[in-house]
């Protein structure tokens, strides 16, 4: 790359890119999300990530001294693909989602003007700053329990001028001292939902949250009571860490089943939701039985009483307890 003009123009038209390949593969119907997403740039929030590179990661930055290095650097923030931003004894703490689910899941989030959003999983602040370009700073609360990350989302923000709430805290916990919310947005994968969130929300919001590996959009009737289904999408992040982090073992495939269902989403969905409750080799029965069910087939119930994940009907014959309520 050679001057700053012609770096910036490198980095615009690769943006540019970015939106109108989004918008060809239909994940950005809503023109308020298009506007979003064309305003704010991904590279100002990865300014560096990292890629496996045999037994450990390779750092791939905006500022290496190598041309051919920061070009590739460039070609990866603008990749339809999540970026590994954030490394702790090599695991993987922090990651900037891939674009074309980011703009599936605010779509599916359902914002009105003067909604209030909460957003569990700062990351790199991406986004929040899509938020706030959509909604305005004041109506946008993100919230990670680690500060480095929050300090580091903060600037990514203050670079483009976009000031929501930048609160380090645990998320599970929710934000009170801001509530109440009209949605939350959660990034990060979750063995139950938090109870303490329906007490923070308006009667009528809306949850979106990865459960699974699918993505939940609950509907908050009150404090005590909210339910809603998957969505047909499949959702990967990285789990949530604080009090209801989920315990080590929770997920992955068991031995002992048909090989053809190692790569099946479909079930490794059903496997994971039903998890404790039933047996793999039940959960296989009852699948294959039920034709296969899809993730938009099954649904989740979180109520004073606990949190339930269930297949058609939450008053049917297939309903499984998710997990002891954290309250």
């Amino acid at each position: 790359m050679g001057t700053h003009a012609e770096v910036r123009d490198v980095r615009e038209t690769a943006h540019a890119a970015q939106v109108r390949e989004l918008t060809a593969a239909g994940v950005l119907e809503d023109p308020a999300w298009r506007a979003a997403f064309a305003a704010v740039p991904r590279h100002v929030f990865v300014p560096y990530y990292y890629i496996g590179r045999g037994a450990g990661h390779e750092r791939i930055w905006s500022e290496d001294p190598d041309p051919g290095r920061r070009a590739r650097w460039l070609r990866g923030v603008y990749t339809d693909a999540p970026l590994a931003t954030r490394l702790r004894d090599g695991e993987l703490v922090s990651s900037s989602s891939q674009p074309s689910l980011m703009a599936k899941m605010l779509e599916a989030l359902d914002v009105r003007d003067g909604d209030d959003v909460m957003e569990i999983g700062a990351g790199t602040g991406y986004n929040a700053a899509l938020l706030c370009h959509r909604l305005g700073d004041a109506h946008v609360t993100t919230v990670d329990l680690d500060e480095e990350i929050t300090e580091s989302a903060r600037s990514h923000l203050a670079r483009l001028g976009y000031r929501p709430a930048v609160v380090t805290g645990d998320g599970a916990r929710g934000c009170p001292s801001r509530a109440p919310f009209d949605r939350i947005l959660v990034t990060c994968t979750l063995p139950l939902i938090p109870y303490a969130w329906l007490g923070q929300c308006r009667p009528g919001a809306r949850i979106l949250a990865p459960l699974s590996t699918g993505l939940i959009a609950l509907t908050v009737r009150d404090a005590d009571l909210a339910e809603g289904r998957f969505l047909h999408t499949p959702a990967y992040f990285v789990p949530l860490r604080g009090a209801t982090a989920a315990p080590p073992g929770t997920y992955g495939m068991p031995p002992g089943l048909p090989y053809e269902l190692v790569g099946n989403e479909r079930f490794q969905f059903m496997l994971v939701l039903t998890s404790g409750a039933l047996h793999p080799r039940e959960a296989l029965d009852l699948w294959r039985r039920e034709d296969r069910p899809a993730r938009e087939r099954f649904g989740v119930t979180v109520s004073a009483e606990g949190q339930w994940s269930w297949l058609d009907d939450p008053q049917g014959p297939y309903v499984w307890p998710l997990g002891e309520t954290s309250r």
